[in-house]
């Protein structure tokens, strides 16, 4: 069982203002040096190793090398689940303290790009993740609740019809030390509706990048859809009310 220090002592490493700054620049997936996550967090290169050190020992971040540079990166899923998790409730408390009248709900980022398509660490997040996994369920290809998700016959035969490597994401939720889920169900931080997440999330993001039909925006989580890859996704979800931002205009 987890102990009340345990739980303080993770509180206390992300309520510092740069270390949070740091944990959610590495929200999007990427591996970054501490050279870059000073720069985000308005630190000095010193300060940030000092700070990436404790989060490394704690669980919160891995560390890569590669040749020279040293590269640090989010430590596993649940620690991305943990800060979204955050995010969203910093985001209501936010928006709740603003007016002393009962506020309008407003869930999620301000920024419409990110409101629309963004990485939750690695998989695809935001209205248009769950406009796809609507389609999905509603095509009979995923049963996903908020307890648990899985993919039916047609949902195989489907997603591997648009080249996403099922198998590759099968032997990553079942490797030892992973803790992966295969299909995990996550409740979107803006829409409040289920995406999906787990090593399935994880293998339908990298294919849509490899298909050319998003792209990650630079230096954000935001993600862009490309004109290809509006045309493929409409096509192969059957989207047919407007989910894309030029649909809107």
């Amino acid at each position: 069982m987890v102990s009340i220090s345990s739980i303080s002592q993770t509180a206390a490493l992300i309520g510092d203002l740069a270390r949070a700054s740091m944990l959610a620049a590495l929200m999007d997936g990427r591996a970054l040096t501490a050279t870059e996550l000073a720069h985000i967090a308005g630190i000095a290169p010193q300060t940030a190793s000092g700070h990436l050190n404790r989060m490394a020992d704690a669980g919160l971040v891995a560390r890569e090398r590669q040749g020279r540079h040293r590269y640090h990166r989010l430590a596993s899923p649940a620690v991305a689940r943990m800060i979204e998790s955050i995010m969203s409730v910093a985001a209501d408390l936010d928006t709740a303290s603003v007016s002393s009248r009962p506020p309008v709900p407003v869930t999620g980022p301000r920024d419409k790009a990110l409101r629309y398509a963004r990485s939750c660490y690695d998989h695809l997040a935001g209205q248009l993740a769950v406009e796809m996994t609507d389609s999905l369920i509603e095509f009979g290809r995923i049963e996903l609740s908020s307890d648990g998700g899985a993919l039916t016959e047609e949902g195989h035969r489907f997603l591997r019809s648009l080249g996403v490597d099922l198998d590759a994401a099968r032997h990553r939720a079942s490797s030892r030390g992973t803790r992966r889920v295969f299909c995990r169900p996550c409740l979107d931080w803006s829409e409040r509706r289920l995406h999906i997440g787990g090593a399935l999330g994880a293998a339908m993001y990298q294919c849509y990048l490899d298909n050319g039909w998003i792209r990650r925006a630079a230096g954000s989580r935001a993600v862009t859809v490309t004109p290809h890859g509006q045309q493929a996704i409409r096509d192969a979800f059957a989207l047919t009310r407007p989910v894309f931002p030029s649909d809107l205009k």
